[in-house]
């Protein structure tokens, strides 16, 4: 299940408090500024800083490609 456009609307990284990107079919929110990985699970995210997953640079490399086909949504449009 995606997650609500107007949840969307005000989500932020916890640390630098930028827009995210959200990946829907991976359940996921990525910070390409930190290379930081946010999941969700049962429709909720974890938004907790100590909780995100730092990513390598062949995911992050892979995330930022599928964000440009198309495939993400940014978050505080």
């Amino acid at each position: 299940m995606a997650l609500e456009q107007a949840l969307l609307k005000i989500l932020a990284c916890p640390v630098d408090k930028g827009a995210l990107l959200y990946f829907d079919d991976e359940m996921v929110l990525y910070n390409p500024r930190l290379r930081r990985l946010y999941r969700i699970n049962d429709n909720v995210p974890e938004m907790l800083a100590h909780e995100a997953e730092t990513v390598s640079s062949d995911e992050h490399s892979r995330l930022l490609h599928r964000a440009s086909s198309g495939l993400a949504v940014e978050t505080q449009r």
